[in-house]
Order: C-alpha cells, then structure tokens, then sequence
C-alpha cells in the first residue's frame, strides 16, 4: 500500500502569534527572543524580519545589526502551547497517527483517515483551513509517500502554501533538488558533500552505497536511500523522550571558575525543576560548552541509577567540566554557553564518557 504522509508546519509560529495578539506589530519585522543587546538567542523570525537575514538561533545581537528596524518581543511560550493543543486537536480530528516534532509542526498518516477522504491533498487543505479558521494562522504543507519527500514538499512553498509530491514525480523531484535541502545535512556535511562533487540530488544518487559508508558512516546508508525516494520510517504517535535538558548563554563570555560553577548551579538547579514537572529515568548526564569561538564540546557519565536532585546533577556536571578549567582558575577559552541535560544510555555512545563531537554532523534526531 502506498501511504499518504502529510507534512504541516505553521508559518513563523511564535512571531505569528505575536503579531496575531498584537495588531500594532502585524506588516512589521518581529523577532521573538532576547533582549537586541543580549547574548540571547532568535527564537523565531517574521517574514518581514527574515528579509534581512535573521534566522532562529542567530545570537541576538547579530540580529539586531542586520535589521535595525526589528522590533525585539519576549517569547510567550504558554501561549504558544494553547495555540500547539488547539493545532493538535484539529489534526486528530482527521487521523490518530500523529507525531507531534514541535508545537508548531507535524507528520501525520492519513492513509486510513477518520473522515475515509480519498485524497491526502484535500485532507491537507482542509487542515490549513481549520487551523486558519480557529487560530487566524497560516500553515504550509506537504504531501507525499513519505516522511523525507513531505517534509521537503512542505518548504517549497512556504509561506501558507502546499506542494504535492506524487509517487510518479518523486525521482526527478530528488534528483533536482539541492542536497543543501536535504533535512540533516549541516553545515560541515555540506562543505564535505561539495568538495566530493555532490551539489544535487541526482549527484547523490550517482554514488555507492559503499563510498557514501565511508564518507559519512552511517549517515551514509540514509544518504543512499532517500536520494532514491525510500524512507519507510513510520509516523509515531508516542515518541519516546530521548532527553531533557537545561541550558544558558551568557551576557557575556565566562572565564572565572567560580562564575562558570555558579551558573553550573543554576542550570542543575533549572533541570531539576523540569524532571520534577516531566519525570525522565535517563542514566546519562551530558554536559554541554560552547566557547566564544562557538566551538562546542560535550562530556557525558552513565551511571547505574537515575538522577532526580540538583545537587547531584551539579556534582556530576562539576566533575565533568574540571576539565576544561585551568590550574589558575580560569577557562581553557572564554565560555559562552554551558548546558547538561539527561538522556537514556543507549542513547549515548558507549565510548561517550569523554567525547568531542561535530554536532552537525550527527545522525539527526529527526530521522
């Protein structure tokens, strides 16, 4: 049976909703994060602010250089999450195999579909007009056979727009594409897929499976499959957490030890709160740093029991980032963020007690 998988994602959600809940900002480059002085990240960009460049995870301050006229808003993530239920009830309405990516995005399977609507098109435009009707918001969507070719289709047409990949398009659908496209591939992956003399998909597609093994390990056999329009992952309704974590860029870069303990404090303290609020039985603590060259490491301890306390999430989030502070009590390099989050052991490498990792470069949680 050939599925019907429907990508949605909601157009510059936060700033959408901002300038939904505030008629003064509607027409005007809204940039939802921290302060334009702060060393706080963009957490989502208006349409008229991604015009001059501004991107979700930019650093505030670069936002605010490229587009002076921004108006910066401070997120409201409570109401972000009314509107996510409100965009979630209305998908269930159609299928229950929904899997939800973010509040502000989803695949769904609408192969069997509750309303029995023969075409996943018109399925997905009647979800982007009830999304419309009861938010006043615009979603983009995608649809296809498979979660890679519809999540792909949902961006050639955004904003509020929709494209359909049928099976009888799908090759030359990949091959023209530029594998820069490809969700997963990062910045590093790309540079090394260029030097290699892949640019488009059709490029991908020309190499074996065995030279795309060994450059690019088992990123490699994705690689291979999806250039070819196969990806039989399924749409999960129930994904399991795989972490949870806390993290926090600084005003300013951090060398002083006893500064850098501190805000560990804090942040052991911040990811309590939220094990209290979603309890996770993860065994692997990680610690995340990111200097001020935006070089970042991790480290990560398994251990035979579950963490739930501050001061021993502190204790071992210490002991992993003595490392990195001198016998002068100061940073090998000025530290901009620190984080530590909580994942299952097999979700870590085994060999992951010391571990240095080119995060772009990671097989994507995505897929």
């Amino acid at each position: 049976m050939i599925r019907k998988i429907l990508h949605v994602d909601m157009d510059a959600f936060y700033a959408s909703v901002e300038q939904r809940d505030n008629p003064s900002y509607q027409g005007k480059p809204i940039i939802v994060g921290g302060p334009p002085d702060s060393r706080g990240v963009v957490c989502a960009a208006s349409y008229e602010a991604r015009k001059f460049g501004v991107r979700s995870a930019m650093p505030c301050s670069q936002a605010a250089r490229l587009c002076p006229s921004g108006i910066f808003v401070t997120p409201r993530f409570e109401a972000y999450r009314k509107v996510s239920s409100t965009i979630r009830q209305i998908f269930l309405e159609y299928t229950d195999l929904v899997e939800m990516l973010s509040l502000d995005e989803a695949f769904l399977d609408v192969t069997q579909n509750k309303k029995n609507i023969p075409y996943a098109s018109q399925v997905a435009k009647e979800i982007r007009e009830k999304i419309f009707e009861e938010t006043r918001l615009t979603a983009s969507a995608g649809v296809s056979i498979n979660k890679f070719l519809a999540k792909i289709a949902t961006d050639q047409n955004k904003p509020n727009g929709m494209t359909i990949v049928r099976p009888e398009q799908a090759e030359k659908f990949i091959e023209s594409l530029d594998v820069s496209v490809f969700p997963g591939i990062g910045k590093v992956t790309l540079r090394k897929m260029h030097a290699l003399g892949i640019k488009k998909g059709k490029d991908l597609k020309e190499k074996s499976l065995e030279m795309l093994g060994q450059n690019f390990g088992k990123s490699g056999r994705w690689f291979y499959a999806v250039c070819r329009g196969l990806d039989d992952r399924p749409v999960e309704p129930f994904r399991e957490r795989k972490s949870l974590g806390a993290e926090s860029t600084f005003a300013k870069d951090l060398e002083n030890s006893s500064e850098i303990f501190r805000e560990l404090s804090d942040i052991a303290e911040e990811l309590e709160r939220r094990l209290l609020q979603k309890p996770f039985p993860g065994k692997t603590i990680t610690l995340k740093v990111k200097f001020s060259d935006f070089t970042q490491k991790t480290r990560s301890i398994t251990e035979d029991y579950s963490y739930l306390d501050k001061n021993e999430l502190y204790r071992i989030g210490s002991k992993l980032l003595e490392e990195f502070i001198l016998e002068s009590g100061k940073t090998i390099f000025p530290i901009r963020l620190l984080g530590l989050s909580i994942s299952h052991p097999e979700n870590v490498s085994k060999n992951s007690r010391i571990k240095v990792e080119d995060e772009e470069d990671l097989f994507p949680s995505l897929f």
